[in-house]
């Protein structure tokens, strides 16, 4: 899909039509100040593991002693506390992560190993609040899942010292096969981490997701 304002304009009317809210911003320094508006002092704030959450300066915004950030990467965290910032999703009043694929008809699609994302965004947190580069527009679910076996997943495994088959492959094993995968087409490795499966299509909560979509890429 290519980085153009009608490919956005269309994007975002049929993220409305989805019951998501879209809001395009130009640059990544922009995004830090879209989301700051957003917050109010005191807010509790979880956020999936994300790339570009990250490298938007988003992570280092809700980190601040104003907001109530359970964190489950900081440093010297103990399991039960990572899990603990899990559980927090749930009520929370913002939770903050990216896409997998957003394809044009306006669905989200994501894949998640260990859940906690995937289920963010169904269902828990007030505000779910997505970071997205114009890299992840794709044209539909086939390209979406296409996206994660040869791009998100391996890349990830990679930035997450995971020794999974597409880590050392570069793409999903299911992609050697003939003709086109299913969708949950993968290997047989313990640690995996396209598990869990959504696309998250029309909403029955008018506005609860919203998708921050930046002109440059971001993440994986």
């Amino acid at each position: 899909m290519q980085n153009n304002k009608t490919t956005v304009e269309r994007l975002i009317e049929a993220l409305s039509r989805n019951n998501m809210q879209g809001i395009y911003v130009e640059k990544t320094a922009d995004i830090v100040k879209t989301v700051e508006a957003m917050l109010f002092e005191g807010c509790v704030i979880t956020a999936g593991g994300s790339v570009s959450v990250k490298e938007s300066g988003v992570w280092d915004l809700i980190s601040k002693p104003c907001y109530e950030f359970f964190d489950r990467t900081r440093a010297g965290i103990s399991e039960e506390e990572r899990l603990e910032a899990f559980r927090q999703a749930i009520g929370c009043d913002f939770f903050f992560c990216s896409a997998n694929a957003i394809t044009e008809q306006g669905e989200l699609v994501n894949v998640d190993g260990f859940g906690n994302r995937v289920a963010s965004i169904t269902f828990g947190p007030k505000k779910v609040i997505m970071i997205v580069g114009i890299n992840k527009l794709v044209k539909n679910i086939d390209e979406a899942f296409l996206r994660i076996k040869s791009t998100a997943a391996p890349k990830n495994c990679v930035r997450l010292g995971i020794d999974s088959p597409c880590a050392k492959l570069g793409k999903c094993v299911s992609l050697a096969k003939s003709g086109t995968p299913d969708i949950t087409d993968g290997c047989d490795f313990s640690r995996r981490i396209c598990a869990s499966y959504l696309v998250s299509g029309r909403q029955q909560e008018k506005n609860r997701i919203t998708v921050i979509i930046c002109g440059e890429p971001l993440g994986y």
